[in-house]
């Protein structure tokens, strides 16, 4: 038996970390799980583990399953969350879009001029052309018509206006909200734009201020310059400004221009039916004008006539009454042709004035009448036979002796071609030049009843021939010229001098340029029909240039004259003697020549004839003591007719308008020489003028042998029917005449 030891034995105190870490027990449940690294332990000693643990620790409690409990709360966290997002989120996108407003405003802003200083814009000049009697010819400028306050307007104009464009324009700031709404629903119920939401605020500040295009930043300034305007300006003044700048179609603008255009008549003597004709043309001026579309017109009209009614501003029974009773004006005669008139005095405007700042009126030498007369003419004479000799175009130039032009078309049609062929085209005379060669003949010494051989002749191996290969023989200045003989115009340019030709042809009036050829005679260098014209006056006022004119006077509105014409210095440039010669001569191209159908019961006239190469221009130029008038027809594209010569289309027309014009004119005698030189000089020389007889080729002889009677119509083929004077440009062009 060991000393000390007893059952149970003695412990000895322990002291320090020892002692406190005597009593730490782990459990299994302070451990990780683990795998195969778990101690086994017997039952007896994991009993006894657990009763000593059991008298350790206290028992622990039994915690719920935390998927449950966790989904719960992730739930009612979730919740919260959509709410107080939603909340944010909308904060913060509304704090953004007013940013984003602003933004927009600021910009669009920022591309205006400054509001301070935006100022009504002037009304651009307006040019009103009146005829020699006053009458209203043409207007040009952006703003036509005068502006009328609103107190001298009927009550039911601006009305009509109000109802069908802008129904709450009282009661708006410049923007209806409830109008873009209304106007927006309409607009997606019809699947597209049927209806729009502008203010008359915002129709005025987009005409007065801004562009045409649509596009969103200009919608944008438009609505914040109506907000200035109406800032800025009482809502009758705003209504007063709209109704005098607003577009009304046909170059008609502002509510006084547009009555007067349609109906006639001032905008203060309209009625209902035509006050809602004008407050419907706002939609479509173009498209709805009453002289372009008069139904359409009448139907936008109707619906205006009901908007009225409807807004109380009208009864039932007036609207009744009014439907289908515009009477609108039609356009007065001479009003398309005209334009080529306004065109022209446009040209030369900044000549006479310089720029303008202010509306003017141009009073000029156009006679309405004769300008109707004109535009008739060309377009009948077009229409019948236009066709059959392939001819599109013509122009017509009247004037008097003196340069003073009373009418003038230059083309068929303005509003399809607003080419002037009177003015701006140049195309070549054929024989309507050939009178400068027979007067640079006489100055040189020669006289009507001169002998010259119509035979061949070869110039240089170049052999001009009449166009029917017919020749007379002798024949007088006077037959050569009536007959346009071609070898005998040949023979004269050549024998004058084609340079002394073409300075007779310029000290007349022909300002372009013209080459000094053989084939001068004959007319091809090209000129415009004015200066044509204008170069016969001289034969028709004495022998004096004269210079084509249209404008006698410019005033401003005011009264304050700005241009007027005065008297032109009288420049000799022919001696009465050939004046006097050319005049007889020519004079017997419409009785027994090529112009034989040009006719003015009871009147004097003289003229001559043209038909260049191919018929690719018909031309005559006749005149008398009172009007000097020249026609051209062709094409434009320089194509050949349908064989068109001088004395067919254009001679008639001629024929046309020169009997209106001078119906009621006392007759008066072309100048003749002094002497009394005149026809029967011409009858006497006649008669010595051998007959057509073969004329082999070579050179040119005057039968000395005795004379026979001259030759007549039935043997000699007129430049109308045939285009006598058109074989050399056949050879040598392709058929001048």
């Amino acid at each position: 038996m060991a000393w000390g030891k007893k059952k149970g034995g003695r412990k000895e105190p322990l002291f320090g970390l020892p002692a406190a870490l005597a009593d730490l027990r782990l459990t299994a449940a302070d451990r990780i799980p683990g795998g195969d690294d778990k101690p086994k332990k017997s039952a007896k000693s994991s009993g006894k583990r657990k009763s000593d643990d059991a008298g350790d620790e206290p028992p622990r409690e039994r915690k719920a399953p935390a998927g449950r409990s966790g989904a719960k709360r992730r739930s009612k966290s979730r919740g919260g969350f959509s709410l107080g997002r939603l909340v944010y989120w909308g904060a913060v996108l509304s704090l953004w879009g007013v940013i984003a407003v602003v933004g927009v405003v600021i910009y669009v802003g920022a591309h205006l001029p400054p509001i301070q200083s935006l100022e009504i814009p002037k009304r651009p000049p307006t040019i009103q052309i009146v005829g020699v009697d006053g009458s209203m010819l043409a207007q040009r400028g952006e703003m036509a018509g005068a502006n009328v306050a609103l107190n001298d307007l009927p009550p039911y104009l601006p009305k009509a206006f109000i109802a069908i464009e802008d129904r709450r324009f009282y009661s708006h700031f410049g923007i209806d909200p409830v109008g873009i709404l209304r106007a927006l629903v309409t607009n997606v119920l019809h699947r597209g734009v049927s209806q729009g939401g502008s203010t008359l605020t915002q129709q005025l500040a987009k005409n007065l201020f801004l562009t045409q295009e649509r596009t969103m930043q200009r919608k944008l300034q438009e609505a914040e310059l109506a907000i200035w305007l109406e800032r800025k300006h009482s809502k009758n003044e705003i209504l007063e400004l709209y109704l005098n700048r607003v577009y009304f179609g046909s170059g008609a603008y502002g509510v006084e221009a547009a009555a007067q255009k349609y109906f006639g008549k001032s905008a203060k003597n309209v009625t209902v039916a035509e006050a809602a004709m004008l407050a419907g043309l706002v939609k479509s001026p173009s498209r709805l004008a009453p002289n372009r579309n008069p139904e359409g017109a009448e139907a936008r009209a109707q619906i205006v006539l009901t908007a009225m009614a409807d807004a109380n501003f009208i009864t039932d029974a007036q609207a009744k009454a009014s439907i289908g009773h515009p009477s609108y004006n039609v356009k007065p005669a001479g009003a398309g042709t005209v334009n080529y008139v306004a065109d022209w005095i446009g040209e030369v405007l900044d000549d006479l004035v310089g720029q303008i700042d202010e509306s003017i009126k141009v009073e000029t030498t156009i006679d309405p009448k004769l300008q109707g007369v004109a535009e008739a003419a060309i377009i009948d004479e077009l229409a019948a036979k236009s066709v059959k000799f392939n001819v599109s175009q013509g122009a017509l130039v009247a004037m008097t002796p003196d340069g003073a032009v009373r009418a003038m078309v230059g083309g068929r049609n303005y509003s399809e071609s607003q080419y002037n062929r009177a003015v701006t085209a140049k195309r070549q005379p054929g024989s309507s030049f050939k009178p400068f060669v027979y007067l640079t003949a006489l100055e040189q010494g020669l006289t009507p009843d001169t002998m010259r051989q119509d035979a061949p002749i070869e110039v240089k191996g170049w052999r001009p021939e009449n166009y029917t290969h017919e020749y007379f023989g002798a024949v007088t200045l006077t037959q050569a010229l009536a007959m346009s003989l071609n070898t005998v115009a040949i023979r004269l340019g050549l024998e004058v001098g084609p340079k002394n030709v073409v300075r007779t042809a310029h000290r007349l009036g022909i300002s372009s340029k013209l080459e000094p050829n053989a084939s001068i005679a004959l007319g091809t260098s090209e000129v415009s029909v004015v200066e044509l014209v204008g170069a016969y006056a001289p034969f028709a006022n004495g022998g004096f240039a004269v210079a084509p004119h249209v404008v006698t006077r410019i005033r401003t509105l005011s009264g304050k004259l700005l241009y007027m014409r005065q008297p032109e210095e009288r420049n000799p440039v022919i001696d009465p003697r050939y004046v006097g010669m050319m005049n007889a001569m020519m004079r017997e191209t419409l009785i027994s020549g090529t112009a034989k159908k040009a006719e003015i019961p009871g009147w004097p006239a003289a003229g001559k004839t043209g038909t260049s190469q191919d018929y690719r221009d018909a031309w005559f130029i006749g005149y008398t003591a009172n009007l000097v008038t020249g026609v051209w027809l062709g094409n434009d594209d320089n194509s050949p007719t349908k064989k068109a010569t001088g004395g067919g289309l254009p001679v008639e027309v001629w024929s046309r308008f020169m009997k209106t014009a001078h119906e009621g004119v006392p007759v008066a005698a072309l100048p003749s020489a002094p002497g009394g030189w005149g026809l029967s000089n011409l009858a006497q020389a006649a008669s010595q003028v051998t007959a057509p007889a073969a004329v082999t080729p070579g050179p040119a002889a005057v039968n000395n042998g005795g004379y026979r009677p001259p030759p007549t119509r039935a043997n000699a083929r007129p430049e109308a029917a045939a285009g006598l004077d058109g074989w050399l440009m056949d050879r040598l062009f392709g058929g001048n005449r």
